[in-house]
C-alpha cells in the first residue's frame, strides 16, 4: 500500500511529545506498515498507541512495548528521543551526564538486540554527544548513525524569511555547522536570499550588521525561545525533521539539510558534529564545508567546545579514552 518499506521502524521515547509526534508523522508519511513504539512509561505509551488507532491510518500495524528486547527484535530503523527533555533555564549541555548514560545503554541495546539495524537517528540532547556515545557502543558504521542538527539551519531560514517578508523557499542553502548548541557556527556565505548572496546583503541598508548579529543570536537561542513561548521544549519540528531523516535512509527523498555525523578527517577528529551531508539509502555521506575564514574559525571554536564535552564524558567514565574506541567499535 505505497509504503517506502515494510521493514520495522522503532520509535524510542514514544510516550513523550517528540516521540508521539514522530509516530504520527511516520504514519502520515507512510514510511512502513511496521511501526513499533517503545517507552519505559507504559501508561503513556498505551495512550499514544490508542491515539494512533483513533487516527484511522490504513494498513499500519502499530505495536508497542516497554521491553527493549521485544522492541528492537528485527528492527531495521530506529529513531530515539528517549532522553530527558530540556526545561526552562537549562542548556542542552546541562543534560550531558544523564542523557549520555541513556545513550550508552541505547548503543548497547542496539548491539545486543538488532545488530543488523540499517540506520539510527538520535534526537535527544546534547545530540552531538549522545549520538557519539550511541555510535561507539552500537558497533555500527559512522554512516549508519546520525543526529538531528537540521533544526538550526531551518531556524536560520525561518529568521531570514520573516525578516525579508518572503517565502521560506526563497531562502536557499541556509546553514549552521558544528555543535547543536549555543556554540554552533552560523554561516552566511552559503545562503542566498531571493537569488542574492546573503553575504552581499549583510552590512547594507537591507540588513545592517547589528541586525544580522541579533538574528544570529535568535537562531542560536531558537530552542530557548520555544521554551519561553510555549513553556516546554520543541517537539513538532524535531519530530518532523528526524522522520524526514529516517525516511531518506529508507530510500525516500534524500535529506540534504546538515545532520550530525561522525567526523575524523584530520581537521576535526573523533567527534560527532553537524556537517554538510546527504542522507539516503546508503546512510550519511559527508561533503566539504565551504565558508569564509571567519566562519571556519567559528566552526573550529564549535568543534573545540564539543571536544570539551566529549572529554568530560570520558572523565565521567561513560565512554573510554579515544585510544580504546576501536576495541569497542572496530568501524571507528
Amino acid at each position: 500500500m505505497d509504503f517506502l518499506t515494510d521493514e520495522k521502524l522503532v520509535i524510542v521515547g514514544a510516550a513523550g511529545m517528540i516521540g508521539s509526534n514522530m509516530a504520527q508523522t511516520a504514519a502520515m508519511m507512510r514510511l512502513t506498515p511496521n511501526i513499533c513504539l517503545y517507552d519505559t512509561y507504559a501508561p503513556g505509551l498505551e495512550g499514544v498507541v490508542e491515539e494512533m488507532y483513533h487516527c484511522g491510518f490504513k494498513g499500519i500495524n502499530f505495536t508497542f512495548t516497554s521491553d527493549i528486547a521485544t522492541a528492537f527484535k528485527d528492527a531495521k530503523y530506529i529513531v530515539s528521543s528517549g532522553g530527558a527533555a530540556r526545561k526552562a533555564g537549562m542548556t542542552r549541555e546541562d543534560l550531558l551526564k544523564g542523557n549520555a548514560q541513556i545513550a550508552e545503554q541505547l548503543g548497547k541495546d542496539i548491539r545486543s538486540y538488532c545488530p543488523d539495524v540499517k540506520h539510527v537517528v538520535v534526537v535527544f540532547n546534547p545530540a552531538d554527544i549522545t549520538g557519539l556515545v550511541t555510535l561507539i557502543y552500537s558497533g555500527l558504521k559512522p554512516s549508519q548513525v546520525s543526529t538531528l542538527a537540521a533544526l538550526d539551519s531551518t531556524r536560520l531560514r525561518s529568521e531570514l524569511s520573516k525578516y525579508f517578508h518572503i517565502p521560506a523557499d526563497e531562502i536557499v542553502n541556509s546553514r549552521t555547522y558544528g555543535g547543536h548548541g549555543e556554540q554552533m557556527a552560523v554561516f552566511a556565505s552559503t545562503t542566498t536570499v531571493a537569488g542574492q548572496p546573503l553575504s552581499e546583503i549583510i552590512g547594507t541598508k537591507a540588513l545592517p550588521t547589528q541586525e544580522w548579529e541579533e538574528m544570529r543570536q535568535r537562531v542560536v537561542q531558537g530552542g530557548k525561545n520555544i521554551i519561553d513561548l510555549r513553556g516546554r521544549s520543541s517537539f513538532q519540528s524535531p519530530a518532523y525533521l528526524s522522520i524526514e531523516m529516517i525516511a531518506a535512509a529508507m530510500g525516500g527523498k534524500p535529506f540534504t539539510w546538515p545532520v550530525g555525523t561522525y567526523v575524523d578527517n584530520g581537521n576535526y577528529n573523533h567527534i560527532m558534529m553537524a556537517m554538510e551531508t546527504t542522507v539516503d539509502k546508503n546512510g550519511v555521506t559527508v561533503h566539504p564545508v565551504s565558508g569564509t575564514p571567519e566562519e571556519k574559525k567559528e566552526l573550529d571554536q564549535s568543534y573545540l567546545h564539543l571536544c570539551k564535552l566529549r572529554d568530560e564524558v570520558i572523565q565521567l567514565g561513560i565512554i573510554p579514552p579515544i585510544s580504546k574506541w576501536k576495541e569497542i567499535n572496530p568501524n571507528l
